[in-house]
C-alpha cells in the first residue's frame, strides 16, 4: 500500500475494533499516512501483535487500548488514553466485527440487544465522546464502516440487515448537524470481503446446506460482477480517503465498496 499524500500528516485517529480483519487494514493503512493511530480491541493478544506490527512497517506511533466497545466505561477510557497520549482526536473510525448470522426466527431479545449495543450504541457512545474536541478545532472526520447488508439484506443476516441500516440514517443526522464545525461525517459499506468473519459465516452457511466452503466462497464471486472478493486493504483506501484533507466536500454520503454487487441505483 503506497503513501497518497493525503494531507493528514501528524493527525490523531481512533479506529475501533481493530487488531484484525478490515480495521486492522484502516489502521494500517491511516499510519503509513503520518496519522497517529488508536487501535482498540477486545483481544489483547491480538491488539498488540498489530500495534507492534503497524509500527515496524510505517515508523508511525501506535497506541494500543483494550476495549469492548460494548461498554460505555470502555470507550470514555479509549478516548482519555488517546487524548493524554496525542493531545487530540482528528479522525474516529467506527468499526466493529458482526453479530452471529441467524434467521428471524433463530433470534433472541438478547441477541437483538447486544446487536444494538454493539453495532449501533458504540457508534453513538464513540461520536459523543469525540464530537466536542473536533468542534473545538474546527475540524474532523467521522467514518462509520456498516455493510452492503444496510442497503441489500443479506441471507442469515437479519441483525445486520436491519441495525446497519439504522446506522446510515444516524451517519445522515450527524453529517447535517455537525457540518457548521468543520466535521465530515460519511458511511462506508464493504462488500463481500475476505475476512475471517466472513470466513466463518461461509463455515457456517456450509455446515447448513449441501455446499462445501470453498463453494459457498466461489458462490458470492459469482455474484460479484468482478467476480471475487475484495481484500480488505481496498476498503482501507477509501477510509483513508475520506479522512483526509482531499475530502474536504465530502459529507453524508453511503459509499459502497463491492466490486459492483449492490444491484439498486442508489
Amino acid at each position: 500500500m503506497l503513501k497518497l499524500d493525503l494531507g493528514i500528516d501528524n493527525r490523531v485517529a481512533i479506529v475501533t475494533g481493530s487488531s484484525q480483519g478490515i480495521g486492522k487494514a484502516i489502521a494500517y493503512g491511516l499510519a503509513r499516512e503520518g496519522v497517529n493511530v488508536t487501535l482498540c480491541a477486545r483481544n489483547l493478544g491480538k491488539l498488540q501483535a498489530t500495534v507492534k506490527k503497524i509500527e515496524q512497517s510505517t515508523g508511525t506511533k501506535v497506541l494500543s487500548v483494550q476495549a469492548d466497545l460494548k461498554n460505555k466505561k470502555n470507550i470514555k477510557a479509549l478516548v482519555e488514553e488517546t487524548i493524554e497520549t496525542f493531545g487530540n482526536v482528528d479522525i474516529l473510525v467506527n468499526n466493529t466485527g458482526g453479530p452471529p448470522p441467524l434467521l428471524f426466527s433463530e433470534t433472541s431479545e438478547k441477541n437483538w440487544q447486544d446487536a444494538i449495543n454493539l453495532l449501533l450504541m458504540s457508534i453513538v457512545n464513540c461520536c459523543y465522546e469525540v464530537i466536542s474536541y473536533m468542534k473545538k478545532q474546527r475540524w474532523g472526520r467521522i467514518i462509520n464502516m456498516t455493510s452492503f447488508a444496510a442497503k441489500q439484506p443479506a441471507e442469515r443476516l437479519v441483525l445486520s440487515n436491519a441495525i446497519r441500516a439504522g446506522i446510515l440514517g444516524l451517519t445522515k443526522t450527524l453529517s447535517n448537524e455537525l457540518a457548521e464545525y468543520g466535521i465530515l461525517v460519511n458511511a462506508v459499506c464493504p462488500g463481500w470481503t475476505l475476512t475471517k468473519r466472513v470466513e466463518d459465516l461461509a463455515l457456517t452457511i456450509a455446515k447448513k446446506g449441501e455446499k462445501n466452503f470453498e463453494k459457498v466462497i466461489s458462490g458470492w464471486a459469482d455474484t460479484i460482477p468482478l467476480g471475487r472478493l475484495a481484500q480488505p486493504e481496498e476498503i482501507a483506501n477509501l477510509v483513508a480517503f475520506l479522512a483526509s484533507e482531499r475530502a474536504s466536500y465530502i459529507t453524508g454520503t453511503t459509499v459502497q465498496v463491492d466490486g459492483g454487487y449492490i444491484k439498486s441505483l442508489l
